[in-house]
């Protein structure tokens, strides 16, 4: 359409106006408008009484070109697109910023009063419960930083999603773990996994890129998220002092109130005041900078969580370039061979893994732990690199169609598939060392590892038969259900159940002290069955943390409290003087080195 009215729509002219020079038009915008251009004489014109198109005031060729250039300029300055003709070929692109344009969203909406009261809610909570150490207080936490989040995300206009609801509810459960477990190496990847879990879940990252990026995004909304709540803070501040007036003075009150009551009822109650005591954390002087950094962490991620939700990164907006395409001999040839390697490997695997030790022993001479130490760190290292493998050949595998794809499949299939067998042999070697020697917490960590990599290769599969659409965010599910089967599981009570077991089978002659009294909390259940002084030896320095420390409930996991009330009703014997000879002889069962100086894990 044209910027100019219409003939119809023109206001009459005054009888002077043929004196009166009019900006010109270009023809084609003349025409477009149905409008004479400036060079013509006009149907209004050829009308009026008295007035020749000589007579008609004509701009010079310098003034055309002046007024095109003042009104370019101006809709440049308008931040409109400039005109057609002035362009050629349709108005001029936009402004490209780069990776900033198509990452940065724009700016979040204003702060809510829901998501303030949700942030400094984080905050206090945080201050008040993370003191102390981990346990159902990270739970409690988590829930208002989850509710800033939402209402962030909900003023935004953001609707919850499948798989953002997926995310959301797999760092919750994560958050469990701590709550349940003693142990520190599984609560340690839970949390993180949990970290993990909720930035993808305000950022809903999809691609491999946005996916890794993605899980550590969060970082990049701290010092944005704290500008955002001190703009917000600073408007609502400005507009409604009475409110504000307000609701510090029921505050007040209500904290009054709280204190007065609160205080008559303790002392008219033992035991009121005794569950007041184990409810409320304790507040001392000396705590008070660590309750204030504490503070200030809550509030900073409560705060970034809730920008990320209402502002969040497109991470998805980093891609990279798919490498160019390779012939297909070119391409296949090297897979094929490595197709054949691996076939004739498992070819020699299949006997040990179905045949059994006696197998093993005909063929090549080796004892159970000889012949699982050999070989299991290589097939581990043979699955990563297997898995490096697969992602390079489909970064140059050929494009060309349908019998490329063909070709793709029918080479990476096999190669998945034998790869899965190289799984299964190095679980079964992995399973025969445990036999013979138990249960530890490396070997029950590369154990996992090496099952999590069969499970990745599972949904490669799956990916060339359905399509990688959902691969990278397969992928990540699959990892935290890992983590979160982990620490479910207790690894420090089943590594205390394998080796108990094997005691009470006959299979070891001892129990490793040493080791098994450095497990954690969640072992004590399966220690309890230990005869005397195996028992006693094992749980000594176990009972010494769990009934001699004073952490207070929402920072004791259950399994903790399971172990505390197992000690109190049968605590330990004796001085620990016969410990120096329990379990002695039993400490070359694979936990220290050879002779030739191998250490097998």
């Amino acid at each position: 359409m044209s910027d100019q009215p219409s003939e119809a729509s023109r206001p009459p002219e005054r009888p002077g106006g043929a004196d009166t020079p009019r900006p010109p038009e270009p023809p084609a915008a003349a025409a477009a408008a149905g409008t004479p251009a400036a060079n013509e004489p006009g149907p209004s014109e050829a009308r009026t009484a008295g007035a020749t198109p000589a007579d008609t005031a004509r701009p010079s060729p310098a003034q055309a070109s002046d007024g095109r250039r003042q009104r370019a300029q101006a809709d440049q300055q308008a931040g409109q697109p400039g005109s057609p003709w002035q362009h050629g070929a349709g108005a001029p692109a936009a402004k490209d910023d780069g990776m900033t344009a198509r990452l940065r969203p724009p700016p979040p909406p204003l702060i809510r009063p829901a998501v303030l009261g949700s942030v400094l809610a984080t905050a206090l909570l945080s201050a008040l419960f993370l003191s102390d150490g981990l346990g159902v207080n990270l739970l409690i936490v988590a829930v208002p930083a989850s509710l800033a989040a939402f209402f962030a995300a909900q003023a935004a206009g953001r609707r919850l999603r499948p798989w953002t609801a997926t995310w959301a509810v797999g760092g919750l459960a994560l958050l469990a773990v701590p709550a349940l477990r003693d142990a520190g190496w599984p609560t340690f990847l839970a949390v993180v996994s949990a970290f993990a879990l909720g930035s993808l879940a305000l950022h809903g990252s999809r691609s491999w890129p946005g996916v890794l990026i993605g899980s550590l995004g969060l970082f990049d909304s701290v010092v944005p998220g704290i500008i955002w709540g001190v703009r917000g803070i600073r408007a609502r501040a400005g507009g409604s002092r009475a409110n504000w007036g307000a609701t510090l003075r029921t505050t007040a009150v209500a904290l009054v109130l709280l204190v007065v009551f609160g205080t008559l009822f303790a002392s008219a109650d033992a035991a009121f005041a005794e569950l007041l005591s184990s409810l409320m954390p304790e507040a001392s002087v000396g705590a008070g900078p660590w309750r204030t950094l504490l503070f200030a962490l809550g509030l900073a991620g409560a705060l970034a969580a809730a920008h990320a939700a209402a502002a969040p990164v497109r991470w998805d907006g980093l891609t990279v370039r798919p490498g160019k395409p390779r012939g297909r001999a070119e391409w296949a040839l090297p897979l094929i061979v490595l197709n054949l390697l691996f076939a004739a490997f498992i070819t020699l695997q299949l006997v040990v893994l179905f045949g059994g030790y006696d197998k093993v022993r005909d063929v090549t001479g080796l004892s159970h732990a000889e012949y699982a130490r050999q070989g299991f760190w290589q097939l581990l290292w043979a699955t990563l690199l297997t898995l490096l493998v697969i992602a390079l050949a489909l970064r140059w595998a050929p494009r060309g169609g349908t019998g490329d794809r063909t070709l793709v499949r029918s080479v990476l299939g096999p190669l998945c598939v034998l790869t899965l067998v190289v799984v299964a042999s190095a679980l079964r070697r992995m399973d025969l060392y445990v036999d013979e020697y138990g249960l530890t917490r490396l070997r029950i960590s590369v154990a996992a590892m090496e099952l999590w990599l069969g499970v990745v290769l599972i949904l490669i599969l799956a990916a060339g038969v359905f399509g990688a659409r959902f691969l990278p965010r397969a992928v990540a599910v699959s990892a935290a259900a890992g983590v979160l089967a982990f620490g479910l599981i207790s690894p420090d009570g089943l590594i205390a159940e394998q080796n108990v077991q094997r005691f009470e089978d006959g299979r070891s002659t001892s129990i490793d002290i040493d080791y098994v009294k450095d497990l954690s909390a969640d072992a004590v259940p399966a220690l309890d069955r230990l005869p005397e002084p195996e028992r006693s030896c094992a749980l000594r320095f176990i009972q010494n943390d769990v009934l001699h420390d004073d952490t207070p409930w929402y920072a004791t996991s259950w399994g903790e409290a399971r172990a505390k009330e197992i000690l109190e009703k049968r605590p330990v014997k004796g001085d620990g003087s016969d410990c120096y000879r329990v379990g002695r002889e039993g400490t070359g069962d694979g936990y220290e080195p050879d002779d030739d100086g191998y250490d097998p894990y």
